[in-house]
Formats: structure tokens, sequence, C-alpha cells
């Protein structure tokens, strides 16, 4: 999932990201969440928004790609998988030594968004029981570091249709190949500040979205 190396974004895709905060009509009033502490998404994506299999588009992993990814985990204290991701990654990151992703995934605490009982023993990981939101409530009541999704493609876009979402971490991959799921496709429509952007080295654009919550 990063570096070009490991199992691929494996979840199915909905939503779509519009608007960005300089088109918000004035009579759209902001919502305060309450949440003490952060949900970020983490994701690649090609130019096209495909995020589908990642180590088949980033043919460079350059030094700006790399500590962004670093800062993104440092300030993670738990992350959100959905089920499929679950099951791939607790095969794969265990034995891997692809750094430092390896040992903040393994170490890190690990809700597990889904329905059914976990069938394979990865360290810190649990399975959310009852309503995410209500979980959420809980986890996000008390400060602490953020909480982030990674690579749970479905997970992610529920979690954006109910207003689970604060901000979007993208790593966008200057690649079009006209096929492969997308991020974002049509069933969500979300509204973003943008909070920085970088060009890497590679030419892939680092953005970080704050995601709006209006009535």
């Amino acid at each position: 999932p990063y570096r070009g190396a490991g199992p691929a974004l494996n979840d199915t895709v909905a939503g779509q990201v519009s608007m960005t905060f300089d088109n918000m009509p004035s009579s759209m009033p902001f919502i305060q969440t309450g949440r003490l502490v952060a949900i970020v998404v983490a994701a690649p994506q090609r130019l096209d928004g495909v995020a589908e299999e990642p180590s088949d588009f980033i043919a460079e992993w350059d030094q700006e790609m790399d500590q962004n990814l670093a800062d993104v985990i440092s300030t993670q204290d738990a992350v959100l998988l959905g089920r499929h991701m679950y099951e791939e990654w607790s095969h794969f990151w265990p034995e891997s030594e692809i750094e430092p992703f390896a040992s903040f995934i393994n170490q890190v605490s690990k809700y597990i968004v889904t329905s059914s009982e976990l069938t394979f023993e990865w360290s810190n990981a649990q399975r959310v029981l009852g309503d995410l939101a209500s979980e959420l409530a809980v986890l996000t009541a008390t400060e602490g570091g953020e909480i982030g999704v990674h690579g749970s493609i479905e997970l992610t876009q529920s979690m954006l249709e109910q207003g689970l979402i604060d901000s979007l971490r993208l790593v966008v991959i200057p690649v079009i190949q006209g096929r492969g799921r997308k991020l974002f496709n049509g069933r969500t429509t979300s509204r973003l500040r943008l909070k920085n952007s970088v060009r890497t080295s590679s030419g892939a654009l680092l953005l970080d979205y704050d995601v709006l919550h209006y009535s």
C-alpha cells in the first residue's frame, strides 16, 4: 500500500468529493463536530482518481512522499480498517520490513469494522462492536492522537457519508490509466478546504484537506 509494495486497496469504492471552501454558499453554517480527536483518511491515488492497486501505479517513492507518510502516522494513536484490509494486512505487515509503516501498523491500536469475528491474530487488533458512529463518539471524546483510516475504501466512503471524516491526506500520482476503482465515484458530495499542497520531486502532489461539515 505504500512505497509500491504490499497488498492492494481491496474494499469497494463509493463517494465523490466536490466543492472547495471558496465555493461554499455563505448561508450554509459550519457545524462543529465536538470531536477532540481528528479522524484522518490517508490514501494514495492516481490523477484519474483511481486508488485500487497502488503498487501498479506508484513507480517512484521519493523522499518527500516518505517524509509525508512519516508525518501522517506520527500523529496517529489508532487506526480503523475494513474487513478486507484486516485480512490482507494481518498476513503481510507482521513479517514486513517496509518502514516506517510496518512498525507503526503492527504496534498501533487497530479497530476492525466488521460484523464477523476476527480470524487472524494481529497485535492490538479488536473488532468494533455495534454502531461505528457510537464507537467513534467514545474514542474521540477525550484528547489524544488522531485516528487514521488506511486502505479501506468502502469504509472511507461510508464514513464520509455519515460525516465521520475530518481530514483527507491524499498522495496524487501523475498517472492516468483509464481503468480501476476510484476513491470517489459519485455517491457522496463532501465539501473540502485545502490546508496544504506540495509538489514532490517525482511529480506527485501531496494534498491535505479539511472536510467541512454543514447543516
